[in-house]
């Protein structure tokens, strides 16, 4: 017994079987007050309870554990059964309370210390509540107590058996980690067993094996204490999975096993057993001795701790990547080959290298089988921590690729990239002349990315930093192709005068071609053939080279493009040409045949002229993007400053080599360097270029500044706080840059078209001769020929001259280029507006897609509003009769100073609003006797407000007031610093004592009394609660200045100084003064608006009114938003989410259109497809309206495009020949380069583009609109954790926003929002009164 004040009862249990039977005894017993402790042992089929002094009711509690489980158990109550052992011990200096400790224990009787020889406890206890081993464990753990006065933390094994799979790991260990007094769990599947650290003070190893097996009672079993081994058997004679279950079931038969996995394929077993009751070697020996097989067992010579190294056959269904881990603990050669053997066991492991001086672990894995964490948790376990350092990205290479000329070549590079293994998706851009390549970096690297491309005929080059300023400003191709066009030129000119010369020659009636023949005395050649042969030939091999090489390196891959069309045409007029001059000259004809001599030089001219305008063009497209590059500054100006903040030393370095928080000095018109934050300094900064801010930007101490911005006059000091790739310049040349990479889908079809184009050209041209000549056959005359074409030539001359002119002509008109650079050209244009803009688009496809919105959901916090509270409202109560401008600045000095000494975010409003009104920096004035009470208010005494008073008195805002006030502004409000004044209820007589010596006034002008310059003031700042519990009365009129703040969403706080309320502050998350105008001009384009925000629905409700937002979405968690995204595109709606925090980013990435606000956070920028850089709610509407103009560009650019080869190629072919409509092949060539051309300068006609801005949107309707705010309105309020189970159509409230405004959606547009007052129980309305 533990004292003289309880006793033990012991009853012997029948039916107890498992540990949830203890359990379930011992909560039974332990609700009884009167039971102090109990111990249920399932071993010994006892309980056993320690009673209060004087609880006598036994019978209950035998009633309470016989009733449990249907009567499963009887109780018989019995005496005790004492046993004495000894127990050694170390020596103690506080034996009584060692004696003490241990007596409190239930079951122990006595205990006493004796030193007799050694020291050690000699322990009387009942033998019916404990065993011997339970005592000696109970005396060593106090022992270990009085050793220190921290709770023991211990460690024990428990053995598990029923796991299967890595859920029931996590499942045991995500259950047991959360109980009482458990410290650590780590659970080892292949084991069967769990390490637990647990607190010895407030659980034990059987209360935690209970825990254990609740996670799953019916799975699960466990205990305490057994030790395991595992070992590996190779067994010979192993033929199939008949033979795996037949050792399997033998060896789980044995006494001692815990788990066997047999695998007939490795030819071993692997066993988990007792060491206590069988040996590895017994196991060999059992499994020999088996008479009715023929199986051979030999013990693999494996440390106990080490893994058997398996190797895993790479399986074709199986994807894998690569990620690397950080390993630590690693001292030598053995620690990496016990990790290699151990990572390679593990499902899903490819392949696996360690490196020790790294510290470094590169695994190849499947994802489906394993992730990196799991490895990286494995690794720990084995003894060295492990990180996931980054899952290994697939290797993604930008590469530059000239010699493409037409969107076939983009087809066959992209078609013949993706059918290589391992490459997954390859993305090129004509008018960038670049390639984005994503591949396995397993089993490719970017060298095997650029000789595929250079295979192929083209030149690939790795793109670095440096290739920018060429690929934008086209300088080689536009070189490349004005030596073309110059040497075309050349010949060609001659040709045209030539060719003229002679066909006005031989319109002269008296004129025959017999006269032209015989030149040089030679039959069958002409003078006019001799000369077109001589200038012809170096324009065929010289200046058209480059179309020879692209089109053979085409031919040679088995496809063709737009050289490959020149080529043909050229080369057939040039040989038809040379072969029939051969054949009149061999046959000693007497005139010279018609020949297409001219084509050549003709069509080259017009196709050189037109790639080299195209190109000066496609430069023209990049200029936004070309600009922000420039304004990357090349040097910095580094400075080391002083112990008092002066510059000590200066050095110009490159802007490569800062490096964060270096010291940077900026000089008047120079760049800024980096990013960083002023430290020093005043100036304004033009961030017009990178912002599209126009006006120049103050920049003070604390101040962000951006790097590439100009500082216009005074000298800064900045702290950079991101350099290199990092800067805000960089990341949005990326953005940029990828976004002209990148493809519409329709630019996707237009490849897709073109990759088909040349060959049905071909087709075309082959047709068209085909039927020419046998038109020709037939009947000549139907030929559209002129007698003059006629006379000197026979009818199959004839037919054979028209037909091949006009296949030229075909071949020499078609034009894929116009529809390959149809949509890039407008991309590229769009979103380098849109990034001049302040609007950086990500992508071509967001681009297009913009356009196809229906409804615009926002976020509220940061996104409608500011994001942070503000002062909206001040309503001024008192002040005195001539001395307005003092009194309102007294106060708000009086409310900052008192202010100044809380950390509330509504106190930090308040001080900055008061220094905004004043212009002051600091707050001067003394704080005195400060009180604080959370959610009321505070008290204090504030003093020394005089230099704050004048120093306002002096600045423009306190003047407008002023002027204001003394012109009658009592009915009206007006607005200072971002807040309107009310004074409507302002009483003027009486004010207080006024800083610097002023009287106090009171409602006898002529009486005055002089105070003293230091003033100090008793002062109460607080809500309702906080006036009443100092005895301040809130009157009627102050009552409603309160409620109309509150039912705006604001908190109203009172000012009282001197017993007497002053002043009320309202203050919230104030609306964006561009709000308003942005959900009107939305809503006037037939768009829905929603708010979507977590707060509640009153505050949700004020917004919702001030901004003119009909349906809100309030208290809605962030998981619930992205189900409220999908709900929206599942009835068909593309939507826009605007927002800007970390629980926006699934709801920006499950949008069509995710918007992000530049001034968010990094991941909402990083899921959004659109980054509003200037943080103003109306680039919204200039986002949507770029992408409709754009995308109209781009259909008009297609429609240009195709209509012109659609008509373009029947001209040619001599469909219209019969009117006396037809083309020659040299105008053919010259419709097609201006194809190119005009469709180029088309996409150019973007750069006029003007964003909307608010003074074209604040259109005389939206004034009217703004001027009938007043009326009653209806905002429909839905619970955000309810179902998005409403109907969606438009708001029966015939307003655009409040204002009585009626808008007619499209027909083709589904209704999104829904006013059913019956059916939507989430509903409620709320007016703005």
């Amino acid at each position: 017994m533990s004292s003289m004040t309880s006793k033990d009862v012991t009853w012997l249990i029948s039916g107890i079987t498992c540990q949830k039977c203890v359990k379930l005894i011992t909560e039974a017993l332990e609700e009884f007050e009167g039971v102090e402790q109990v111990l249920v042992s399932k071993e010994l089929s006892t309980a056993s309870a320690r009673l209060k002094s004087g609880y006598e009711e036994t019978d209950q509690l035998v009633a309470a554990i016989e009733v449990l489980v249907n009567g499963k158990f009887k109780a018989t109550e019995v005496d005790p059964k004492p046993v004495t052992i000894k127990v050694d011990i170390d020596v103690v200096v506080e034996e009584e309370q060692l004696i003490k400790q241990i007596k409190t224990h239930i079951g122990i009787q006595e205990a006493v210390v004796d030193y007799a020889p050694t020291p050690l406890v000699e322990v009387t206890f009942n033998s019916l509540t404990l065993e011997e081993e339970q005592v000696k464990g109970i005396v060593k753990e106090n022992v270990e107590k009085l050793e220190t006065e921290e709770p023991q933390l211990k460690t024990t094994t428990i053995r598990i058996q029923g796991m299967t799979c890595n859920s029931c790991v996590k499942n045991i260990e995500k259950s047991v980690q959360t109980k009482l007094g458990i410290e650590l769990i780590k659970v080892d599947l292949e084991a069967g067993s769990a390490v637990v650290t647990y607190n010895s003070n407030l659980t034990a190893p059987d209360l935690i094996v209970a825990d254990v097996q609740d996670v799953n009672p019916a799975k699960f079993s466990a205990s305490v204490g057994v030790s395991s081994r595992t070992c590996y058997l190779d067994i010979s004679g192993l033929m199939g999975e008949d033979c795996e279950q037949k050792v399997g079931s033998r060896i789980k038969a044995l006494p001692g096993v815990y788990s066997c996995e047999v695998s007939f394929v490795r030819k071993n077993v692997r066993i988990d057993f007792d060491p206590n009751v069988i040996k590895e070697s017994d196991l060999c020996d059992v499994i020999n001795s088996y008479s009715d097989t023929k199986y051979q067992a030999k013990l693999v010579n494996t440390p106990k701790d080490a893994l058997v190294k398996v190797d895993i056959e790479e399986r074709d269904d199986l994807e894998y990547s690569k990620c690397y881990l950080h390993v630590s603990g690693m001292t030598c050669a053995s620690c990496v080959a016990a990790i290699e053997k151990h990572v390679s066991r593990i499902d899903g492991v490819k392949s696996v290298l360690v490196a020790l001086i790294a510290a470094k672990a590169e695994i190849d894995f499947a994802p489906k089988l394993v992730q990196p964490h799991e490895v990286a948790e494995s690794i720990t376990e084995l003894g060295f921590p492990t990180t996931v350092i980054q899952k290994a990205l697939e290797g993604e290479v930008d590469v530059n690729i000239s010699g493409m000329t037409c969107s076939s070549c983009v087809h066959l590079i992209e078609s013949s990239l993706i059918k290589i293994p391992g490459v997954d998706s390859a993305v090129v851009a004509l008018n960038t002349t670049k390639g984005k390549v994503k591949f396995n970096s397993s089993k490719l690297g970017p060298r095997d990315v650029v000789e595929a491309i250079n295979k192929l005929g083209f030149i690939a080059t790795l793109a670095t930093s440096s290739d920018r300023a060429n690929y934008l400003d086209h300088r080689e191709e536009i070189r490349k192709w004005r030596n073309s066009f110059l040497i075309s030129l050349i010949f060609g000119l001659p040709c045209m005068l030539i060719m003229t010369y002679f066909m006005v020659e031989m319109a002269q009636t008296d004129h025959h071609h017999s006269d032209d023949c015989c030149f040089m005395n030679i039959p069958g050649l002409s003078l006019e053939n001799t000369l077109l042969f001589l200038l012809s030939t170096p324009v065929q091999f010289i200046g058209g080279k480059h179309f020879y090489i692209q089109a053979w390196a085409a031919v040679k891959h088995g496809t063709t493009n737009m050289d490959v069309l020149i080529v043909l045409a050229t080369t057939i007029s040039y040989v038809y040409s040379c072969c029939v001059v051969v054949a009149s000259m061999a046959m000693q004809e007497d005139t010279s045949p018609m020949t297409f001599f001219d084509t050549p030089p003709m069509l080259l001219v017009f196709i050189s002229l037109g790639r080299w305008l195209e190109h000066i063009a496609k430069a023209k497209t990049s200029d936004a993007l070309a600009k922000l590059m420039s304004l990357k500054a090349t040097e910095a100006l580094l400075v080391t400053l002083g112990s008092e903040g002066q510059v000590v030393t200066e050095k110009t370095i490159s802007v490569d080599l800062v490096q964060r928080k270096d010291i940077l000095k900026v000089v008047p018109g120079a760049k800024v360097p980096v990013d960083g934050l002023v430290i020093d300094g005043e100036s304004t900064c033009d961030e017009s270029l990178i912002t599209g801010e126009s006006m120049p930007v103050r920049k003070v101490k604390e101040c962000p500044v951006i790097g590439g911005s100009i500082n216009q006059n005074g000298v800064l000091l900045v702290q950079a706080t991101h350099v290199g790739e990092d800067t805000a310049l960089c990341q949005i040349v990326r953005l940029v840059e990828e976004a002209q990479t990148s493809k519409a889908p329709i630019q996707q079809l237009a490849d897709k078209i073109a990759g088909y184009f040349v060959p049905i050209v071909c087709g075309c041209s082959s047709l068209t001769l085909i039927v020419w000549v046998i038109i020709g056959y037939t009947n000549n005359s139907y030929l559209p020929v002129s007698p003059m074409e006629r006379e000197g030539f026979n009818s199959a001359e004839i037919t054979w001259q028209f037909a091949f002119r006009m296949a030229l002509t075909v071949l020499a008109i078609a034009c894929p280029c116009s529809l390959g650079l149809a949509t890039p050209t407008a991309v590229m244009v769009g979103t380098g507006v849109g990034a001049s803009n302040g609007i950086l688009i990500k992508g071509a496809e967001p681009l297009e897609n913009a356009h196809k919105v229906s409804a615009v959901v926002f976020d509220k916090t940061g996104t409608i509003t500011h994001g942070v509270p503000s002062v909206a409202r001040v309503c001024l109560l008192e002040e005195g009769y001539n001395s307005v401008g003092r009194s309102l600045a007294t106060l708000l000095a009086i409310a900052a100073s008192s202010e100044s000494s809380s950390e509330h975010p509504l106190a930090t409003a308040i001080v900055k609003f008061s220094k905004a009104v004043l212009g002051a920096e600091q707050v001067t004035g003394k704080v005195g006797d400060f009180q604080a009470v959370p959610g009321c208010g505070l008290k204090a005494r504030v003093s020394c407000v005089g230099s704050m008073v004048e120093q306002g008195l002096g600045g423009e805002g306190l003047g407008k007031y002023v002027s204001w006030r003394e012109k009658g502004g009592v009915e009206g409000e007006m607005e200072l610093c971002g807040a309107q004044v009310d004074c409507s209820v302002t009483r003027q007589g009486q004010f207080l004592p006024l800083a610097r010596g002023d009287s106090l006034i009171n409602l006898q002008e002529d009486e005055r009394v002089t105070v003293e310059q230091d003033i100090t003031y008793n002062v109460l700042f607080g809500n309702r609660e906080w006036m009443a519990r100092n005895g301040i009365e809130i009157w009627g009129q102050l009552e409603s200045k309160m409620v109309r703040e509150e039912e705006m969403g604001r908190t109203a706080v009172v000012l009282a100084v001197e017993g007497r309320v002053m002043m009320v502050l309202g203050v919230a998350d104030t609306v964006k003064p561009e709000a308003s105008l942005t959900v009107y001009t939305l809503k006037k384009a037939g768009l829905e608006v929603i708010l979507l925000t977590g707060d509640n629905k009153k505050t949700a409700a004020a917004i919702a009114r001030q901004c003119g937002i009909s349906r809100v979405y309030a208290e809605v968690l962030p998981s619930h938003k992205v189900a409220k995204i999908k709900h929206l595109q599942e009835k068909g709606h593309k939507v826009a989410m605007v927002g800007d925090g970390v629980n926006d980013s699934p709801a920006l990435a499950q949008a069509d259109i995710g918007i992000a606000i530049g001034s968010g956070t990094d991941v909402a920028v990083e899921a959004a497809d659109v980054v509003l850089i200037r943080n103003d709610l109306l680039d919204v509407v200039g986002c949507l309206d770029l992408s409709k103009k754009t995308v109209r560009r781009i259909w008009c650019n297609f429609l240009f495009a195709s209509v012109y080869n659609l008509v373009g190629i029947p001209v040619a072919a001599g469909v219209f020949s019969p009117w006396n409509f037809k083309l020659q092949p040299w105008m053919g060539s010259a419709a097609m380069a201006l194809s190119s051309v005009s469709v180029v300068v088309s996409s150019l006609c973007l750069k006029l583009y003007k964003k909307p801005v608010r003074a074209n949107l604040e259109t005389v309707e939206y004034l009217k609109a703004m001027q009938a705010m007043s009326e009653l309105d209806t905002v429909s309020m839905h619970d955000g954790k309810e179902d998005f189970g409403v109907s969606f159509r438009k708001s029966v409230s015939k307003s655009l926003l409040r204002f009585g405004i009626e808008t007619t959606p499209s027909p083709k547009k589904g209704r999104l929002l829904a006013e059913d007052d019956e059916s939507d129980d989430g509903a409620i309305k709320t007016s703005r009164m």
